[in-house]
């Protein structure tokens, strides 16, 4: 009893959103990002062509965009925002380092396999 006199006192003062506004909310971010993929894929301004950190700086700005649609989607479709804050971080941060660790992993590679092709000699020998 009064647990239930508890939870109608904050019924008052908390505004919940209903699922179908949480669901155009979803469509309209993730819409907006992939609108903003697209066009820079498009268009590939030359100003975002220039190198930072061994890569172009839009080849940067598509990973960070990739990164928060993937942590959106968990964080909203995996219900992640009802679990508590350890969970959260185990799953969230797990899979972003994971996803660091395949770009790092992935720059190296190709930056070898791209020495290889312009020289056309083994640079190092395992």
């Amino acid at each position: 009893m009064a647990h239930e006199h508890k939870l109608a006192i904050f019924q008052g003062l908390v505004k919940f959103k209903s699922n179908t506004q949480k669901i155009w909310g979803v469509l309209i971010f993730l819409t907006i990002i992939t609108a903003i993929e697209v066009v820079l894929g498009i268009y590939k301004p030359e100003s975002l062509m220039t190198k930072v950190i061994g890569m172009k700086l839009l080849n940067w700005i598509f990973i960070i965009l990739t990164i928060v649609k993937a942590y959106y989607i968990t964080w909203d479709f995996m219900h992640m925002r009802d679990e508590t804050k350890a969970l959260r971080r185990m799953v969230v941060w797990t899979a972003v380092f994971l996803i660091c660790y395949l770009v790092f992993i992935l720059l190296q590679e190709g930056g070898y396999v791209e020495g290889v092709w312009e020289t056309g000699y083994t640079k190092k020998d395992f």
